[in-house]
């Protein structure tokens, strides 16, 4: 199909972006009902001491001949370091976030964000996108105004958002207009590589593999469409009941798909041996219906989150074994952006947002919006982060490539969450 020229791309005036100042509020400044609540993380202290990482790795038994150097160079580049260290590295970032703080903040649509994701190679830019079409390039390491794509408006809303991995100057989305497509930053629509030429079916997600070359995307009435890279479709098929909700490769075994839908499955497939519906080698029921599936950085774990108050950690090598279930409220709203659980890029930990439930069982009054961390082995709680200023229900989490740095939707809002030090030289 011929490349089409998209609404006109512009650098966005709406954007209000403002840095908070070195004494923004930690939660124990907060009102008094919130006082007796207070969040709290790894120890005792607040503050974070720039020797941590050290002290973390101070009481490892590390052998000589491993350089500690090394390792946390070898870390930082994402290679892999010894199973000891990696635990003190990753205790060492729990007492860092004491001292995260929201330092950007951004406000650019009238509709409320629905996508987010993180530019492949430039640690602080990012794309977001909205309910309205509007699609977002903001390098917040800069003082230009973000690239700013005007969309359609109602019916626009964007559900899945991805960086081209071969061009990062593009990007794929779904969207319930009822297409996928690749775009670049200047508007152009590049190649459309489904649409359903009515408002009755439209796209929810997408996924991209940059070794097979490939793009999938699901609907809203339970079609997979597999695609290579020039367009060309190689099967439709109707692989759940209900909309699919969420699709992801393995970034390991790109062959490897997980699809989550509302119909209270997750599938597991072998995109080499898909012959129809039934052709999964693994059903992964649930008690509500499925707002994402996600496997772990290494492709090792997945996890699901529901729509009510469930996070589930399936093993990839151990699918038929009981998974580790997180209790969690984030219930499903009409007018909420979709709460979905992510990994961070380094770490065996989780990052979710919370939306207290009166009718969830631990419960307790003025709970407070926080986003919360999970250790991925054991599902114990490791920290809250939280903001009085920015106190919304924040619906998406999700880490840089370097694990340093946190982007939240919250309703209209994207915030940039980093250590106060580091957000100040920014």
């Amino acid at each position: 199909m011929a490349p089409r020229k998209r609404p006109e791309t512009q650098k966005t005036p709406e954007v209000a972006v403002r840095p908070k100042s070195k004494r923004s509020r930690s939660p124990r400044e907060l009102e008094p009902e919130a006082k007796k609540l207070c969040v709290k993380g790894p120890g005792s202290s607040r503050r974070f001491d720039s020797g941590c990482l050290w002290a973390g790795l101070a009481s490892l038994q590390v052998p000589p001949s491993c350089s500690i150097v090394r390792a946390l160079h070898h870390h930082k580049l994402g290679n892999a370091v010894r199973p000891s260290l990696q635990q003190g590295l990753q205790q060492a970032f729990l007492h860092s976030l004491a001292s995260y703080r929201i330092f950007q903040k951004a406000a650019p649509f009238d509709r409320r964000a629905t996508s987010l994701a993180w530019h492949p190679t430039h640690p602080s830019t990012l794309a977001v996108g909205s309910k309205g079409g509007d699609i977002m390039l903001w390098n917040f390491g800069i003082k230009d105004k973000p690239t700013f794509i005007k969309g359609i408006g109602a019916g626009g809303s964007i559900t899945g958002l991805k960086f081209n991995p071969l061009d990062t100057n593009q990007f794929f989305t779904s969207s319930m207009e009822g297409t996928t497509r690749l775009q670049d930053f200047k508007g152009n629509t590049l190649r459309v590589f489904t649409s359903s030429g009515t408002c009755n079916f439209w796209f929810c997600s997408l996924d991209v593999s940059a070794r097979s070359r490939m793009v999938v995307t699901g609907d809203n009435v339970g079609h997979v469409i597999l695609l290579n890279m020039d367009g060309r479709e190689l099967w439709n098929l109707r692989m759940h009941k209900k909309k699919v909700t969420h699709v992801a490769l393995n970034p390991c075994c790109d062959w490897f798909l997980a699809t989550a839908s509302v119909d209270q499955t997750v599938k597991i497939w072998d995109l080499r041996q898909v012959r129809g519906k039934s052709s999964f080698l693994h059903s992964l029921p649930h008690s509500h219906p499925v707002n994402a599936a996600c496997f772990s950085p290494d492709g090792a774990q997945l996890l699901t989150t529901d729509q009510k108050s469930e996070l589930r950690v399936y093993s990839a090598s151990q699918w038929d074994c009981p998974p580790s279930l997180i209790p969690h409220p984030h219930r499903h709203f009409q007018h909420l952006t979709p709460i979905k659980a992510t990994w961070h890029p380094r770490y065996n930990l989780i990052v979710v947002g919370r939306y207290p439930d009166p009718n969830f069982k631990s419960c307790t009054p003025h709970e407070l919006r926080t986003i919360d961390v999970f250790d991925g082995h054991s599902g114990k709680m490791m920290y809250q982060l939280y903001d009085p200023e920015s106190s919304g229900i924040i619906s998406l989490n999700e880490f840089n490539p370097m694990g340093d740095t946190l982007a939240s939707v919250m309703g209209y809002h994207i915030l940039i969450w980093s250590q106060e030090e580091a957000g100040m030289r920014t």
